[in-house]
């Protein structure tokens, strides 16, 4: 797997070959959905045993779920069995990490969006801290987010190319080449690329975008389903030309091939 970006021109859609990957859609602090849907994916690979296997989360792992902190600690210390692991940034980490950094003027509407969750799970009551000036906010946020969380979430990259597909966080500019893209765009573009429907080249399996079910076009694949809200954590399997998704469910784990999901998505 390559952490840069490479721009395929090929319609078809493919893998490298005997190599299965598994995107994760957006956890946010979901540990409960995330336990069970690594379960799930671990078993897959355990019985069908791919030459080569590799797990990319597509960012957004904090906020607005209770549990962010301890999804931060269950991955910086993932090692799946007969697999590797890949990260990417999204832009709830690019703002939390932004806030540890100083940024003042990121530090309420962090808090609005997911933050206040985050602290919670850190052991800081934001309410408690409200009264605080923003600077000394920040100092209790930083020494209560260990260094070895921060450096983790820092080390994330912004793409990851598959075969044929592209793996980000929100999405890609249309029309820019892939390598000229900026991170911005990457980490929390919308309409211009949900919108788009020209081929891009690659294939872009993204998350940031809420849908209802698994966001499916000719050009892009949406595969956050809104965990914290919603109860439902999806992952997009690819296997050569083969695409199927295990997702989380009220009723247990669901596996559906591709070809049976619609569209239904939301802002």
């Amino acid at each position: 797997m390559n952490s840069r970006p490479f721009l395929f021109r090929r319609r078809s859609r493919n893998t490298p070959r005997k190599h299965r990957a598994y995107a994760v859609g957006d956890v946010h602090g979901c540990l409960s959905l995330l336990d069970r849907l690594l379960e799930a994916i671990e078993a897959e690979i355990a019985r069908d045993t791919p030459r080569k296997a590799s797990i990319v989360f597509l960012g957004d792992l904090i906020d607005r779920g209770p549990h962010s902190a301890q999804v931060v600690e269950r991955l910086r210390t993932y090692r799946p069995p007969g697999a590797s692991a890949h990260f990417i940034m999204g832009n709830h980490e690019e703002v939390m990490l932004k806030v540890l950094e100083g940024d003042v003027e990121l530090l309420a509407s962090w808090l609005r969006f997911g933050g206040k969750e985050t602290l919670q799970s850190y052991g800081l009551d934001a309410a408690q801290l409200a009264g605080e000036p923003d600077a000394a906010m920040i100092d209790r946020i930083r020494a209560a987010v260990p260094a070895s969380h921060r450096n983790f979430l820092g080390g994330f990259a912004d793409s990851i190319s598959f075969g044929d597909y592209l793996f980000v966080h929100a999405g890609i500019r249309p029309g820019i080449d892939i390598a000229e893209q900026a991170q911005s765009d990457l980490r929390w573009i919308r309409d211009p690329f949900l919108q788009d429907e020209r081929d891009h080249g690659t294939l872009v399996v993204h998350g940031h975008t809420i849908s209802r079910e698994v966001d499916v076009a000719s050009n892009r694949i949406g595969i956050d389903t809104g965990a914290y809200n919603s109860g439902t954590l999806t992952a997009l399997a690819l296997d050569g030309r083969r695409r199927w998704l295990v997702q989380t469910g009220k009723d247990g784990i669901h596996r559906n091939e591709l070809s049976e999901i619609h569209n239904d998505s939301f802002g």
